[in-house]
């Protein structure tokens, strides 16, 4: 496992709530990151508790997690160890209420 793919799995498992994104929950820098970090809040994810990692601080993060996940896309959400997907699928699970539940949480 090289030494980005290690440094990825640490941090996978090392919090509840996990979003691979460019930018910050305060500042994303792009929308697809904006609406997960949106529809994360609107789930009841205390913002405190939502671990993100700014793939665009670190080439090696963000051409790994592609690897790590085999998917092509950023943001990517992880919750308690299992990867949920990208903002699409994210939007999907939240519509049908089975986002709250992967979450444990109830509508903000």
């Amino acid at each position: 496992m090289s030494d980005a793919q290690q440094r990825i799995a640490e941090l996978v498992k090392s919090s509840d709530v996990l979003l691979f994104m460019k930018g910050s929950a305060a500042f994303p820098m792009c929308g697809f990151s904006g609406r997960a970090v949106q529809i994360l809040k609107a789930c009841g994810v205390d913002p405190n508790q939502l671990k993100t990692v700014n793939v665009l601080e670190d080439d090696e993060i963000r051409q790994g997690i592609k690897e790590y996940s085999n998917w092509p896309t950023i943001p990517q959400l992880y919750v308690r160890g299992e990867f949920i997907g990208g903002s699409d699928i994210m939007m999907e699970m939240y519509q049908s209420g089975e986002l709250q539940q992967v979450l444990g949480s109830s509508p903000a």
